[in-house]
């Protein structure tokens, strides 16, 4: 009984070390450095070069939410100031937060005042505070030391009348200034919303965030849940515990797991909640993670709604869902009951199936696929028209689908091999 005490409480001890360590961006993001084409890598290069050889350079993290982009930014940000703690400042300012230029100059010259231990004025003028801005821009440059703007939520600051990335860009072609101006956002077209006279002075240069590669997803996995062989834990605990994990790492039932999951949740914050969430369901008796833990994991994330849904469609909806899937695919822009209809007979004429119904049958399907939500209008336009000519979308992914249609007791074999073309 006293053994059995005692490795709970072992297990306990390696499931909290876990636990903190998916809690810690810098633990997580850590082995990026180990990479010369890692955006890791790239931002630190641009913005020391910025530091070391007194220059100006602005540059866009672009990618959706989850992707790491702040996350590697604060390492980068972190490492630098730890390697150049007298030649740095850090203005941080947010779309949502500040968005009014205004109310982003005030925030920028309170920062810079807290700084540089300056006395803050709450009744400054815009005209004050971008002067005081400029002025702390040259002082800071003939310092030799460069100030970084982080502009969170940069789409928001790419609204309206964009005044203050204009006079934030226009400062920064001073000989004298030393300035990153860095935006973050999770549009991929932000560069776009800039008038004329701000990308005239933007550099241009983007990173791009994406979704991480099936190796990198399995080193990454390796990486956050393996034990330190130099902590506090027995030495032949943590390498059973990470001989374990090596193991279930390279089983198959495993990858198609994770795979399943990130076809749902693609981005590297998903994937570190869902490993959270796993590690939680280990069992302490055991001591080590299994392949169940992933599973419970994985069942608790799915969306079931919709799936459900799906379960519920007769055999004729299913084939109207994959033959819209399939006008996706082919890049059709929008399509209609009659689209739909034309992609129903082709399959029909090809694999001569025994499943076709007609018109007004369908219709009646096309229209509960509607009500249960599987599908939508594109817009609100067309209310006049009748419901069979009005353009519409699928609101389920492709994996959801295919997903759908294995769970679906009596799903006819064409249907699982249309969706896997």
């Amino acid at each position: 009984m006293g053994r059995e005490k005692e490795k709970e409480k072992l297990s306990e001890k390696a499931l909290n070390l876990l636990r903190s360590r998916l809690s810690d961006p810098n633990f997580i993001f850590r082995p990026l450095p180990d990479s010369p084409d890692s955006n890791y890598s790239k931002l630190k290069f641009i913005i020391s070069t910025s530091v070391t050889e007194a220059c100006n350079n602005s540059i866009l993290l672009l990618g959706p939410r989850g992707s790491g982009k702040v996350a590697v930014l604060e390492l980068v940000l972190s490492d630098l100031l730890q390697q150049y703690p007298e030649a740095i400042s850090v203005i941080r300012l947010n779309g949502l937060l500040h968005s009014d230029d205004n109310c982003a100059l005030k925030e920028i010259a309170r920062q810079l005042c807290m700084e540089h231990q300056l006395l803050f004025s709450k009744v400054a003028s815009f005209d004050d505070n971008s002067q005081f801005m400029i002025a702390m821009l040259r002082e800071c440059g003939l310092a030799h030391k460069t100030i970084i703007f982080v502009l969170d939520e940069f789409d928001f600051f790419a609204q309206g009348k964009q005044r203050l990335l204009y006079s934030l860009l226009d400062a920064m072609q001073s000989v004298n200034s030393q300035a990153v101006v860095i935006g973050v956002s999770c549009r991929l077209d932000v560069d776009q919303l800039l008038e004329k006279r701000v990308r005239s002075r933007f550099s241009h240069r983007k990173l791009l965030f994406l979704s991480p590669s099936k190796e990198d997803t399995e080193r990454f996995i390796e990486h956050i849940l393996s034990l330190p062989m130099d902590s506090s834990l027995p030495h032949n605990y943590a390498a059973e515990f990470n001989g374990r994990l090596k193991k279930l790492l390279s089983d198959e039932r495993f990858k198609e797991l994770i795979d399943t999951y990130l076809s749902f949740n693609f981005t590297i914050g998903h994937l570190v909640r869902f490993l959270f969430q796993a590690v939680s369901y280990m069992d302490l008796s055991a001591g080590f993670l299994s392949l169940g833990n992933f599973k419970t994991a994985l069942s608790s994330n799915q969306r079931q709604p919709k799936l459900e849904c799906i379960r519920d469609c007769s055999v004729l909806e299913l084939y109207m869902m994959v033959c819209m899937k399939r006008l996706e695919v082919k890049e059709q822009a929008s399509y209609n009951f009659y689209s739909v209809m034309t992609e129903y007979k082709s399959i029909h004429d090809s694999f001569q199936t025994s499943d076709y119904y007609a018109a007004n049958v369908c219709l009646r399907a096309f229209e509960h696929l509607l009500q249960c939500q599987l599908i939508s209008f594109i817009d609100n336009k067309g209310h006049n028209q009748s419901v069979e000519f009005r353009p519409v979308k699928l609101l389920i992914s492709s994996a959801e689908l295919h997903q759908g249609l294995k769970s679906y007791q009596q799903c006819p074999a064409i249907l699982l091999k249309l969706m896997d073309r």
